[in-house]
């Protein structure tokens, strides 16, 4: 495990924030490719992006804030802000959210989910390359390709030394590596607006919630952890979303 990249005198560079950073600008790059190939150039859609971002931020930090049903057991948001996780899940409902506000704000009509997919996708794998140098790989396995951690790495992670680890954040970064493949091949046949990034999001929660069982995250409720806990409190408003979305676009096929 390699937490730090690289020192410049007392500033050390960290690996996860290195590789986040990198997994921004491969997104970006990709997004503004499917941005020409669709021809979508509208000055609208950078306000959109804006808001993914800004949504994104704020939501990845401060979406982990409430650990504990006593707020008092929980830091200040100040405190979360300064040292807390992040989380991606969590992120990427801030993204989602922020993209709508700025839609509205920006009087974007047009659906982007989409176009930002691939982007996404690809992201997320570069990105999470720096949770697999710098983070706890996950429980312990059998399989031959476990991840072994000496006694200084696993004494600094807090998991067995000397014992063959599931290597979680790989099995994510080949996910999202296959996802971003798999959304190009069917970009082309998929053609319903929203339904590529709907399947997306739709494969990668169903996806989280089996890869955290050997994640090696804190269970908390019935043997679940936070994010499995999480991603059930999504599944009734996806699917209420998704019912309005659906009956929204009846009614406007049926005016038009």
């Amino acid at each position: 495990m390699h937490p730090v990249i690289a020192r410049f005198g007392p500033v050390a560079i960290l690996t996860h924030d290195a590789f986040v950073t990198l997994g921004i600008g491969v997104a970006a790059l990709v997004l503004l490719w499917e941005v020409r190939r669709r021809k979508a150039q509208d000055e609208r859609l950078w306000y959109v992006l804006a808001g993914a971002l800004a949504g994104g931020a704020l939501f990845a930090r401060l979406g982990t804030w409430a650990q504990h049903l006593d707020p008092r057991d929980n830091a200040t948001l100040i405190e979360q802000w300064a040292y807390g996780n992040r989380s991606i899940l969590s992120g990427l409902v801030g993204a989602y959210a922020g993209a709508l506000v700025a839609k509205r704000v920006a009087r974007y009509p047009y659906k982007t989910g989409d176009l930002f997919a691939p982007a996404v996708a690809i992201g997320m794998a570069v990105g999470r390359l720096g949770c697999f140098f710098a983070e706890p790989p996950g429980t312990p396995t059998s399989l031959p390709w476990g991840v072994t951690l000496d006694a200084g790495q696993a004494a600094a992670m807090h998991v067995p030394a000397g014992v063959p680890l599931h290597p979680s954040f790989a099995y994510e970064i080949l996910f999202h590596a296959a996802a971003f493949v798999a959304l190009l091949a069917l970009r082309k046949r998929v053609t319903t607006p929203g339904r590529l990034f709907t399947l997306y999001l739709a494969a990668y929660a169903t996806f989280r919630f089996g890869v955290e069982f050997v994640r090696g995250n804190e269970v908390v409720y019935a043997g679940l952890t936070r994010a499995q806990m999480f991603l059930l409190a999504c599944v009734p408003l996806a699917a209420a979303r998704h019912a309005w979305r659906a009956r929204t676009d009846r009614a406007e096929t049926v005016t038009t």
